[in-house]
């Protein structure tokens, strides 16, 4: 009984009371001062818009990125886009815009200089109706279709600038595909002859 009286005595006497209150204070005042710090050194209130890269080279985005203390990261080149000029960038993340923080990094993808090259897929021996779609599909487009005398109605030869071209050889996407069909007269044709 005599330990619980001294011990109110103690907590309600004017000693504690103000060691109590420096205490109090002391750690209000650190709490103050780290989310000060905190704030200045995560810079919370400093926002930059992210601005627009779209068709710049990366010189131009190199300037424009370090006039408005941002980097840059180069990713893989897209497929490549002719809306757009070579090396420009045609995709970034964070998109124009968008509000970040000082020394952010702002991804870029580049257009490529060309179209990538693509294997002519096999279609010689197939039907005109499998040839074309297989070959659209995979991003050629079909020039002049020929029809010469055969006993089959089938894609006999493939040809690219009036030269004959076979599976497996690489042509850039986009390019220019004839194709020799047959008939169905009756008559065979050699086409070996015809380069």
């Amino acid at each position: 009984m005599e330990f619980l009286k001294g011990l109110f005595k103690f907590i309600f006497s004017k000693t504690f009371l103000i060691q109590l209150v420096l205490a109090i204070a002391t750690v209000t005042i650190l709490c103050y001062l780290a989310l000060q710090w905190l704030e200045g050194s995560t810079n919370h209130d400093q926002r930059i818009v992210v601005p627009s890269l779209s068709k710049k080279t990366l010189d131009d985005v190199q300037i424009v990125l370090e006039d408005k203390g941002l980097r840059f990261e180069v990713q893989d080149s897209a497929n490549f886009n002719p809306n757009f000029p070579r090396y420009s960038v045609i995709d970034q993340n964070p998109v124009a815009g968008n509000m970040v923080k000082e020394n952010r990094k702002i991804y870029v993808t580049l257009n490529p200089s060309g179209y990538r090259k693509i294997e002519v897929p096999k279609v010689v021996q197939r039907t005109l109706r499998q040839a074309e779609p297989k070959l659209v599909a995979l991003g050629f487009k079909i020039g002049t279709i020929t029809r010469v005398p055969d006993m089959s109605s089938l894609v006999l030869e493939l040809r690219h600038k009036g030269k004959k071209i076979k599976p497996g050889d690489k042509l850039t996407k986009t390019s220019v595909i004839d194709l020799v069909v047959g008939d169905e007269s009756g008559e065979k044709v050699n086409l070996s002859a015809n380069k």
